[in-house]
């Protein structure tokens, strides 16, 4: 990537010190998510930058740890540069960690603010200390930003309270570098023993804490990945953990120097944990997603899923673009501002949005809509038109839909309605229930494209495989066209994928196409839709339990396996 010109000030910056948290980015904290937004230089491993990465301004300079970007000047300035990187992880080992101060200190020089991110919380951090030195001893000014320590966020994610109404007593040792004497110390106790250490190396400190006087039957659990949806736990004793994790297919495998959490001691016993593993038992845990809808529509769908613990793919299917011919909508706009009508009704976020774009563009606001009654036809469009600043008259009271709208739409009464006329700025393939509908309840109704919606480009080749090959373990369609569109760029959904339905029409079309629809909304509606999935998965979990078979998702599927049929 091309070098970034920072600009210059005064000789010393500022440096944070944030602890990123154990993986999980609605762990950081407030001021950490202040520290970044403020931030004009972040240094971070390459594991931190998916966590707080999205908080960062736009623009801000991401430097790797491992390489120094401060080599030379950029041609022609005669100034340091900063390379722009994302780069690989700091290790220990490393000789580019002895390095690492001297990046925080030189990105600092000419008044800039960096942020230096670190896993977990930074009083914990290896590093992170000397790093501190360093700048106090050159006269940089830098404060710590807590964070979520990895031995105390991962057991609490993977149900394993460390204490209770005894308060027994809890050590933290870190494997890596713990001394035969911190071994000792902790084999001679009976609390709790959190052990920071490798998915390979796990036997090894079981095997330490035998040696230094732990029975081998003393429970412990071992959580990889933890506090993100790829978490796993597995429930063991010290003198079994090797042959549990080898029965599980995970060693030897080339994710064995993965980071890891075991607790040790009779509070990570098997009965506990099922009782309290409240992270790895939501409904939808691990499940990626398919969310197969314009950017814009996705994000709010993709929250829901993400709390009950999925992992939403977004691929538009559909890209909206202008009207072909604009003079149809601008002559109905010019009308609102010289009161054509008494009512206007948004049938979507996207009319909302090409009405408020052609606001802009004649330099209006929502006080155009002053006179007029404004209906919405579900929740999200109604929200769309309050960010809008528009307070929407009617909002159907029932199902979210044209045909919603019509049950709660007042006939046309001339007594009461000075102005006979409903501007209905729409997608040029709506149907025509609505206009129908509002003729047949005395309206005059100009039918107006706002917006056109085309079919979006194929998504990467990775993602058409994944969805050929079983690799989503479902996906949701929200239209018919989702579905039209999706098959066509993409290819149809593997059998094995679950197949969600916001509706009839869409569920149709889905059989249509050749897809089991196994998952459909009690209404049309995508949170409803997304609740209906997670009650699918809830009882899907629940009969694995209930026949003592693991809880997998649908992409694990076994070889020859046929999936059966469960409409809801």
């Amino acid at each position: 990537m091309s070098p970034t010109t920072l600009p210059a000030g005064p000789e010393h910056g500022h440096v944070t010190f944030l602890g990123a948290g154990p993986g999980d980015p609605g762990l950081l904290t407030l001021r950490a998510v202040e520290a970044l937004a403020n931030a004009d230089v972040l240094v971070a491993e390459h594991e931190v930058l998916d966590v707080v990465r999205t908080h960062a301004r736009s623009g801000v300079a991401v430097v790797n740890t491992d390489s120094d970007p401060f080599a030379g000047p950029h041609p022609g300035t005669g100034a340091p540069q900063l390379t722009v990187v994302d780069g690989a992880s700091t290790t220990a080992g490393n000789p580019a960690v002895r390095d690492a101060a001297h990046l925080v200190m030189e990105a600092a020089r000419g008044g800039r603010r960096v942020v230096r991110a670190v896993t977990g919380d930074p009083g914990l951090d290896t590093y992170a200390a000397e790093e501190m030195l360093a700048c106090a001893a050159a006269g940089v000014p830098f404060e710590v930003v807590p964070g979520v320590a990895a031995a105390v966020g991962v057991p609490a994610y993977a149900g394993v309270p460390l204490r209770d109404a005894e308060g027994a007593d809890v050590r933290f040792v870190d494997a890596r570098t713990a001394s035969d004497r911190c071994w000792t110390e902790v084999g001679a106790s009976d609390g709790t023993v959190v052990v920071s250490t490798t998915l390979d190396s796990v036997a090894v400190a079981a095997g330490e804490l035998v040696s230094a006087g732990r029975k081998p039957d003393t429970p412990l659990t071992v959580t990889v990945a933890g506090t993100t949806t790829r978490q796993r736990t597995w429930t063991a004793t010290l003198g079994t953990i090797a042959q549990t994790l080898k029965q599980a297919k995970v060693l030897p495998s080339p994710e064995g120097g993965r980071p890891v959490i075991a607790v040790v001691g009779e509070r990570s016993a098997p009965a506990r944990r099922e009782q309290l593993s409240w992270f790895e038992s939501k409904p939808l845990f691990g499940w990626r997603v398919l969310v197969p809808r314009t950017k814009e529509q996705s994000a709010s769908l993709s929250d829901q899923l993400r709390s009950y613990g999925a992992v939403p793919h977004e691929v538009p299917t559909i890209a909206v673009e202008p009207p072909r011919t604009p003079q149809q909508m601008e002559r109905a706009v010019k009308g609102l501002v010289t009161g054509r009508y008494e009512w206007i009704a948004f049938t979507s976020v996207n009319a909302v949005k090409a009405v408020r774009e052609k606001f802009e563009e004649y330099g209006l606001d929502a006080r155009a809509f002053a006179g007029i009654k404004v209906a919405a036809v579900g929740e999200q469009t109604a929200k769309a038109l309050v960010a809008f600043g528009v307070k929407p008259d009617l909002v159907p009271s029932g199902e979210q839909s044209a045909a919603g709208l019509l049950e709660d739409w007042p006939p046309y009464d001339p007594v009461f309605d000075p102005i006979d006329r409903v501007f209905l700025p729409r997608a040029d393939i709506a149907t025509e229930t609505l206009v129908a509908g509002l003729i047949e309840l005395g309206w005059e109704v100009d039918d107006v494209t706002a917006y056109r919606t085309v079919r979006a480009s194929p998504p990467p080749a990775e993602t058409r495989e994944a969805i050929k090959g079983g690799g989503f373990d479902a996906v949701l369609f929200t239209s018919s066209s989702t579905v039209r569109n999706l098959v066509g760029i993409a290819g149809k959904p593997h059998n094995v994928t679950v197949i969600a339905c916001i509706g009839p029409a869409t569920a149709k079309t889905a059989e249509e196409h050749g897809l089991r629809v196994d998952v459909m909304a009690p209404e049309p509606s995508v949170h409803r839709l997304a609740e209906a999935l997670a009650d699918f998965g809830q009882r899907r979990r629940a009969a694995a339990v209930e026949a003592g078979d693991p809880v997998t998702r649908p992409s694990e599927r076994r070889p020859g396996a046929r999936r059966r049929r469960t409409t809801t």
